[in-house]
């Protein structure tokens, strides 16, 4: 089996030549950029299995880099900034980060966090492709192709949006609260701050909602968690 392609976009020498070498020690297969047009590039050619992505980049920062990377790829993107307030965690899952770890980090603790992602992304498939479509109102999934359909038109969303979206959407009408929503998207053994299932939840509604400002199809149950509307 080949190794899986790690890219690593990461302006520091040290701490790029440092996740070169524990990447490459645990047998990935390291794509290096030390600027964001340069990882950008990278991306759409070499098509890594996951992104370590540095926030405070030169010139393009790692927010607009994962930006633009949701414009053409679903690949799990590992924020990895000094920034540690909850803003700023909520701003980088907002943009489409898969995760957020805080610098200085634990190499153990990074190392687990993408085997997770590469894990998570390497399963999700195959376990939606034994489901049938599923049809709420005007909404529909296509789980063989990660495919959304809103009003027959299709709409762009990341592996971890349609994983979200069919979770909610399988059990249409049924609360779920944040910690059903972790469990059953992100897996029992995960530990994510939940409000980055919040910052999920807004970025998802801005592409299946008609008024995001006032959502009807992925519902808020104040006090509890959220819900899919069945209309």
């Amino acid at each position: 089996m080949a190794a899986q392609r790690v890219l690593v976009v990461e302006d520091d020498p040290d701490t790029h030549q440092m996740l070169t070498m524990i990447l490459g020690s645990e047998g990935y297969d390291v794509l290096s950029a030390t600027n964001g047009p340069l990882g950008l590039e990278l991306l759409r050619k070499m098509g890594p299995d996951l992104v370590v992505l540095d926030w405070m980049l030169p010139g393009m920062d790692g927010l607009e880099v994962c930006r633009r990377a949701r414009e053409f790829s679903s690949v799990p993107i590992i924020m990895l900034t000094a920034k540690t307030a909850a803003s700023d965690k909520v701003a980088g899952l907002d943009t489409g980060a898969d995760d957020y770890v805080a610098k200085p980090f634990e190499p153990d603790e990074l190392l687990a966090r993408i085997r997770a992602q590469l894990r998570r992304a390497s399963l999700a498939g195959d376990g939606l492709q034994r489901d049938k479509p599923i049809q709420v109102g005007d909404l529909r999934l296509e789980p063989a192709s990660h495919e959304v359909y809103l009003h027959g038109r299709q709409v762009g969303l990341t592996r971890l949006e349609f994983n979200l979206l069919y979770c909610l959407a399988q059990r249409a009408g049924k609360v779920l609260t944040r910690e059903d929503i972790l469990r059953l998207v992100w897996g029992e053994n995960e530990a994510i701050d939940l409000r980055g299932i919040d910052a999920h939840i807004r970025r998802l509604r801005a592409k299946v909602e008609d008024n995001a400002d006032d959502p009807q199809r992925i519902q808020t149950v104040h006090g509890v968690g959220y819900k899919m509307g069945t209309n």
